[in-house]
C-alpha cells in the first residue's frame, strides 16, 4: 500500500516564538501540578528529593528539547508536532505508532488538566454542592467550545491567562516568603514517604507537569517559521518553568509543616500573600493547559489521517475554513477526554500520561541519535547544540525512569507500541518521505562491505552470488525462477539484460527497459537486483557485466546462462561460456521443459546429482542442497549417482560416495549403477527426475557445434538440466 505526502497545505503560519511556543509551553508546564500536586511531591519526597525530581525531568526534557530543535531545523516541518518529526526520521513504523499513542496521550493530558480545575473550584467554594463529574464535563464542554472556534482566538486568550498566572506566583512567594524558616526547611529537607510512595510515584505524579514542551511543536503547522520558533520558545519555556519550580520547591519546603504538604491540595493557596490570586491562577493554568492539550493533540490526529496510515482515522483529515482547523479531530479529542474524566482520579491518570510521553520522548531523541550517527549527508540542523550522545543520553534516560516509574505500565506501553508497529508493517504501508532506515542501512552496509573486502575469503563462507544473463526476464520467467531457488534465500540474485546498440540512442529505452524489469521482480516477489547495460554486441555487453558488475567481495561468482541451440547463436552463446569460465566464474547452463501454465512449478521427481569428481561435483551438491531449501522443493530426494565400468568396484564407490556425503553434510542417497554407456544410464536413470545436475567443461573453438550435439542428445528426455562448472571456490568439506 502506498503512502504518500497529504496535500492539505496549512496557510502560512500565524504565530511566532512567544505566542505559538513559549506561552503555550510554559502554561502548561506551570499547570495543575503545580498548584495542586507540587507540595504533596514536597511533602513526602522531601525538598531535596523534590529538587532532585524537578532537576531529573528537565534533564530529560531538556535532552529532548535539543533533539526537537535539531531536528526541528533539520527539515520543513508541517502540521503534526513530535508524529511529524518522528515519522519523516524513523519511518512510517515508529510515526503511525507514537502518532497515535501521542494524540492519545495528549487527550488524556486535557482530562487531567480538566480534573485539576475542578479539584480547585470545589477546593475553593466547597459548599456549592455539585457533583465533581458533572463540573469537569462542564468545564470540558467550554475547552471544546472555544477550541472549536479556532486557535487564533485562543491563543489570544492565553496571553491573559499568563498575565494572570504571573500574578498569582507573585502573591505565593510574596506570602510564603513571610512566613518560611529555616527550622521547618531543615525539617522537611529529608524524605517522608508512605507505605505505597516512593521516589518514583513521586516522579511519576510530577512528571506530567514537564510534559508541556511539546505544546509548541504540536502547533507547528501554525507557526511562522517553525525551525526557529521551537527551539527557542522550548529551551525558554523549560529555563523559566525550572527556576519557579526549584524557587517554589526550596520556598514552599520552608514554609509550610510536611502533614500540611501531604494532606491540603490547595497549600499554596494557604500561604500565598492574596489567596485569591492563587485560586485564580490555578483555574487559568488548569484552563489554559487543557486549552493547550486541546488545541495540540487534534494537530496530532489530523496530521495522522491525512498520512492514511490508519484507514478508519482517515475521516479524521478534514480541515475546516482557511486556517484547515481540525474540527472533526477537536471532536474526537473531546470525547477521549470525557472518558479520561470519568475515571475521576488525577493520581490514576498521571502515570499513564507519563509513559505515553516518555514513550515519545524517547523515539524523538532516538531519531535524532539515528540522523546523527549515521552520518547522513541531508542531516545539517542549523541548531548546533545537539550531539548524538545527548540524543541517545535523552532516549536512555527516557527508558530507564519508564521501567523504574512503573515495570508493568512500562511493559504494557512497549508492548502496545510493538503490536501498533507490527500492525503498520504488516499492512505494507509505504511513505513518499525519506526516513533514517535508508542511512542506517546504508552505513552498515559500507561498514561490512568494508570488512568483508578486508577478509582472507575461505570456502566455508561461499555463498552464490549469481548474474542470471536472462534477456526480457518477463519472457523467460522459467530462468529467473531457477536463479531464485538456486541461490536459496542465503545468496544474491541479479537479472541481467543487454540491449545491443549506442548508448547515446538506447539512455531512455534502458531507463524503461529497468524499470520494466524491476517491475518484474516486484510483481514475481524474487529477492533480486535489476541491470540493463546498452554495448555494441551481446558479447562484448557480457564480457563488461561480468568483469565490472559488483562492489568489492560482493561480485557474481556465478553465472547462470539459458541453454540454446540454435544453430545461428551456437558460436556466440560457446562463446559466452568460455568468456565467463575465463574470467574464473562459475557457469551454470540451464535446459528446462517449457511451463507455460506456471513457470514456478516443480515437477515431481528425485533431484539427481552425476557425480564425476570434485572438479564440478562439490557445486552441484551444493547447488542441490540450495534448491531443497526453497518451500517448493522442500523434502525432495537428492541422489548423488555415479556410474563405474564394472561390479567389482560398487562396494568402494559407495562407500567413496557415502563418505562425501558424510562430510558434506548434505542428506543425500548414494546410488551406483554400473554400466559400459554412461550417456544412456544418464538419459535413463534421470528420465523422470525433476531436476539433474551434470558437470561440464567448456568447448574449445573448433569443437562448438559437437559440444552443443553432444549436450542436446545428452539432455533430450530429461527434465530440468543444469549443466555445471566450477571454478573452484565452493568446498563441500568447508
Amino acid at each position: 500500500m502506498s503512502q504518500q505526502e497529504n496535500h492539505h497545505e496549512s496557510p502560512p503560519g500565524r504565530f511566532g516564538v512567544f505566542g505559538g511556543v513559549f506561552t503555550p509551553c510554559t502554561l502548561t508546564i506551570l499547570g495543575v501540578i503545580m498548584f495542586l500536586r507540587f507540595g504533596q511531591v514536597i511533602g513526602y519526597a522531601g525538598v531535596m528529593a523534590a529538587l532532585m525530581i524537578v532537576a531529573l525531568s528537565k534533564v530529560i526534557t531538556t535532552l529532548t528539547a535539543l533533539s526537537l530543535s535539531a531536528i526541528a531545523t533539520n527539515t520543513r516541518v508541517k502540521g503534526g508536532g513530535a508524529y511529524f518529526l518522528i515519522s519523516r526520521s524513523l519511518g512510517v513504523e515508529f510515526g503511525g505508532s507514537i502518532g497515535l499513542v501521542f494524540f492519545v496521550a495528549q487527550a488524556v493530558s486535557v482530562a487531567m488538566y480538566v480534573i485539576g480545575f475542578t479539584e480547585a473550584l470545589l477546593g475553593t467554594f466547597p459548599n456549592l454542592g455539585i457533583d465533581p463529574t458533572v463540573v469537569a464535563t462542564i468545564v470540558n464542554l467550554v475547552v471544546f467550545g472555544s477550541v472549536f472556534i479556532g486557535a487564533g482566538w485562543t491563543i489570544k486568550l492565553q496571553y491573559g491567562i499568563l498575565a494572570l498566572l504571573v500574578l498569582s506566583l507573585v502573591s505565593f512567594f510574596v506570602g510564603a516568603g513571610r512566613v518560611a524558616s529555616m527550622d521547618t526547611l531543615r525539617e522537611n529537607l529529608s524524605s517522608g514517604y508512605g507505605t505505597k510512595e516512593s521516589f518514583f510515584t513521586m516522579f511519576a505524579l510530577f512528571f506530567p507537569a514537564a510534559t508541556g514542551v511539546m505544546a509548541g511543536a504540536n502547533m507547528s503547522g501554525d507557526l511562522r517559521n517553525p525551525g526557529r520558533a521551537i527551539p527557542r520558545g522550548t529551551l525558554g519555556a523549560i529555563g523559566f518553568t525550572a527556576v519557579v519550580y526549584l524557587a517554589m520547591g526550596l520556598v514552599l519546603g520552608a514554609a509550610t509543616d510536611r502533614a500540611t504538604l501531604q494532606t491540603d491540595n490547595m497549600v499554596v493557596s494557604r500561604v500565598a500573600w492574596i489567596p485569591w490570586l492563587i485560586a485564580a491562577g490555578v483555574f487559568a493554568a488548569t484552563l489554559s493547559s487543557a486549552l493547550g492539550s486541546m488545541m495540540g493533540a487534534p494537530r496530532i490526529l489530523q496530521a495522522l489521517a491525512r498520512d492514511e496510515i490508519f484507514k478508519r482515522l482517515n475521516y479524521f483529515g478534514a480541515g475546516s475554513g482557511p486556517s484547515q482547523e481540525p474540527r472533526r479531530a477537536i471532536v474526537m479529542t473531546a470525547i477521549l477526554a470525557q472518558f479520561g474524566i470519568l475515571l475521576g482520579d488525577l493520581n490514576a491518570i498521571a502515570p499513564i500520561i507519563t509513559m505515553f510521553f516518555m514513550i515519545t520522548y524517547g523515539y524523538l531523541n532516538l531519531a535524532t541519535f539515528y540522523e546523527a550517527i549515521t552520518n547522513n549527508p541531508s542531516y545539517r540542523p542549523t541548531f548546533r547544540f545537539c550531539h548524538w550522545s545527548t540524543a541517545l543520553l535523552g532516549a536512555v534516560g527516557c527508558g530507564a525512569v519508564m521501567i523504574l516509574v512503573s515495570p508493568m505500565w512500562a511493559l504494557v506501553s512497549i508492548v502496545s507500541m510493538l503490536i501498533l508497529h507490527a500492525y503498520i508493517e504488516h499492512r505494507e504501508v509505504t511513505a513518499s518521505w525519506g526516513d533514517v532506515h535508508g542511512g542506517t542501512t546504508f552505513a552498515r552496509a559500507r561498514k561490512n562491505l568494508l570488512r568483508l573486502e578486508d577478509a582472507e575469503y575461505h570456502p566455508k563462507n561461499w555463498r552464490p552470488s549469481i548474474l542470471a544473463l536472462s534477456g526480457r526476464a518477463w519472457t523467460r520467467t522459467r530462468l529467473a525462477a531457477m536463479g531464485h531457488w538456486l541461490t536459496g534465500g542465503r545468496g544474491i540474485l541479479t537479472l541481467a539484460q543487454i540491449i545491443q546498440g549506442d548508448i547515446g540512442q538506447h539512455i531512455q529505452r534502458r531507463s524503461k527497459q529497468e524499470q520494466v524489469l524491476r517491475s518484474f521482480i516486484q510483481d514475481q516477489e524474487l529477492e533480486a537486483f535489476p541491470a540493463v547495460l546498452v554495448s555494441p554486441t551481446l558479447e562484448l555487453g557480457i564480457e563488461a557485466l561480468v568483469q565490472c558488475y559488483g562492489i568489492g567481495m560482493l561480485r557474481p561468482n556465478v553465472v547462470l546462462i539459458g541453454w540454446s541451440s540454435d544453430p545461428e547463436r551456437i558460436e556466440s552463446f560457446c562463446d559466452t561460456v568460455r568468456t565467463v569460465c575465463s574470467l574464473d566464474r562459475s557457469a551454470i547452463l540451464v535446459r528446462s521443459r517449457e511451463f507455460e501454465d506456471d513457470p514456478w512449478a516443480s515437477p515431481p521427481g528425485p533431484i539427481d546429482v552425476w557425480w564425476r569428481g570434485k572438479e564440478n561435483g562439490q557445486l552441484m551438491l551444493l547447488l542441490a542442497h540450495l534448491l531443497v531449501q526453497n518451500s517448493a522443493w522442500r523434502g525432495r530426494r537428492i541422489r548423488l549417482l555415479r556410474t563405474i565400468q564394472n561390479e567389482g568396484g560398487r562396494d568402494e564407490a559407495t562407500r567413496h560416495l557415502a563418505q562425501l556425503i558424510r562430510d558434506a553434510r548434505i542428506p543425500a542417497t548414494p546410488t551406483i549403477i554400473v554400466s559400459a554407456n554412461p550417456i544412456e544410464t544418464i538419459r535413463e536413470t534421470s528420465r523422470d527426475s525433476a531436476v539433474v545436475f551434470l558437470g561440464f567443461q567448456p568447448p574449445p573453438q573448433e569443437d562448438n557445434e559437437q559440444f552443443v550435439e553432444r549436450m542436446e542428445h545428452l539432455m533430450a528426455d530429461l527434465g530440468t538440466a543444469v549443466l555445471v562448472r566450477s571454478a573452484g571456490d565452493a568446498a563441500l568439506e568447508a
